[in-house]
Order: structure tokens, then sequence, then C-alpha cells
């Protein structure tokens, strides 16, 4: 069974590092360097689990009065494609939500833009490069 919450322990904290550190830094080559910032310790974490096993991650932060961001979602390659990242991005928006938020942005590596345009969000600026990664913003409104 299929589950994504609010990291709320360092335990949960650190199984969804695991999982960020699996997927961007050893599958895609992110230097950790960049992968693990200072906004690691504001943000509200996500961790989402296969039974026990953590699978999937992402975070959250407030830019400002009611405009969030998405950042660092992620799940594991073999769990791909099973609706665990529709899980986390659903938890997501549902705290965000809560916090307030009425507008959520996120950086989308451009191969994930239909994925995302799935679920609602729109393109939202130009391609640019994050992490030697093609990206583009991309909105929703809560």
């Amino acid at each position: 069974m299929q589950q994504v919450r609010v990291a709320e322990t360092q335990l949960e904290k650190e199984q969804a590092f695991d999982v960020r550190r699996t997927v961007f830094t050893e599958e895609q080559g992110v230097s950790p360097d960049i992968e693990f910032d200072e906004s690691d310790d504001s943000a509200t974490h996500f961790v989402g689990y296969d039974l026990q096993q953590p699978i999937a991650a992402g975070r959250l932060r407030s830019l400002e009065q009611g405009i969030g961001k998405a950042e660092r979602v992620c799940v594991l390659p073999e769990y791909r494609g099973h609706g665990i990242g529709a899980m986390m991005m659903e938890a997501m928006e549902e705290e965000a939500r809560q916090q307030g938020i009425h507008l959520l942005r996120l950086n989308a590596q451009t191969h994930a833009m239909a994925f995302y345009e799935h679920l609602g969000y729109q393109t939202a600026s130009e391609e640019f490069m994050d992490a030697g990664i093609p990206h583009k913003t991309m909105e929703k409104e809560l």
C-alpha cells in the first residue's frame, strides 16, 4: 500500500533525503552541493512509501504571501508510472492550501512536463537550465 505523508521526524526527513540522493545525485548526476541547500532547514518535507519502504520525496516552500513552490519532487525509478508521484503532488497541494498558499509554482524538468500538465499545471516560463538539466516553470491555482 502506497502513502505520502509530511516528514515530521528526523528519520522521515532522512528517508526523503535518501530518495532525493538516489534520484538526483546518483541517477541524474546533480552535485550534492546543489541538491541539498539551506532551504532544507525551513521547508516542509514529504516522503512517499510503499509499505514501509521510502520511494518518493518532495519539499514545499513558501515564497511570498499566498505563493508556494513545490521542489525536489522525485520517485525512485522502479516505482514511476504507478501513481505515487500524483499522490505526492496531491499531498503537497493539500498542505499548501492549509498554509494559505493559493498559487503553487514548480520548476519541472522538461521530460516531466506532461505529468504536471495532467495535474493541472501550466507552463509559465521559457526553457532554462538548472543543474545542467532543461526546465520550465509551471504554476497551478489551488
